[in-house]
């Protein structure tokens, strides 16, 4: 078994209260780790929800883990812990940032009678950036990249991350995010978008392409102005915590 490193270890907890029976799965980026996410996951759980918070494939140990990991092993991943989810809960929301919200897209777009709604946090579905477009050619001349962790505006935090990205698993990634694009108009899950004005991975591309195409009526876009991508670290993350708990606890109790 490989180790995980500190503050990488997955985390999930049984709801309490009157929200006991709502679910959340909440999803890390690609290179990041359970550790960008636990402060959110905990903050939930305290207000009454259950929670799952998996580790993802490759993640939290070693680079060399993830180097040939596929979309289809982190979406086995995202699987498996919904189904633990669904397990001890009967409504179901997913919160994902960043790749980890293309994961969850995909999941409420491919199971959108099991999941009640989903809260993107600077979803990653693709890039304008001229690398992408290279990607195909990349993987099989480049290991790795320079990467893109801790991208955060406040100081001194970590997620616990990998400082390179693996190419050959980001080209996997790209051509599931393609397949997540083509059904933005025909997904119906109700949606709240959270993105930062200012961000140094994903830009504003998935935001724009999520606002335009989503066939949702149920959808709202709140702007985060104080923080960069890992926004879930971030200054703004008092506004992520109360936006994501008041969306959970409507479509939570509204699909009884």
């Amino acid at each position: 078994m490989v180790d995980v490193k500190p503050g990488c270890e997955p985390w999930s907890c049984d709801g309490t209260g009157a929200n006991a029976d709502i679910g959340v799965l909440l999803l890390h980026g690609f290179t990041g780790s359970p550790a960008s996410m636990r402060p959110l996951a905990h903050d939930l759980a305290a207000r009454g929800f259950a929670v799952e918070l998996p580790l993802l494939s490759g993640h939290g140990t070693h680079i060399q883990n993830v180097m040939n990991t596929t979309w289809q092993d982190l979406a086995r991943d995202t699987v498996t812990a919904f189904e633990r989810l669904r397990g001890r809960t009967s409504r179901h929301i997913v919160l994902g940032m960043s790749v980890g919200a293309a994961m969850g897209t995909r999941l409420a777009q491919t199971r959108s009678a099991d999941v009640a709604g989903l809260v993107l946090i600077n979803p990653y579905l693709g890039t304008d950036h001229p690398l992408g477009k290279l990607l195909p050619l990349l993987r099989f001349v480049l290991p790795t990249y320079k990467g893109v962790i801790n991208d955060i505006a406040k100081p001194d935090m970590d997620e616990l991350g990998y400082d390179r990205l693996p190419v050959r698993a980001l080209h996997s990634i790209s051509l599931m995010q393609r397949d997540v694009i083509a059904a933005l108009p025909s997904m119906t899950v109700p949606t709240l978008l959270m993105t930062s004005r200012e961000d140094h991975v994903t830009g504003t591309f998935s935001a724009r392409l999520i606002d335009e195409k989503i066939g949702a009526n149920d959808f709202e876009h709140v702007w985060l102005e104080r923080s960069y991508h890992v926004a879930t670290l971030d200054h703004d993350y008092p506004i992520i915590l109360e936006e994501s708990a008041k969306f959970v606890e409507r479509v939570g109790h509204a699909a009884r």
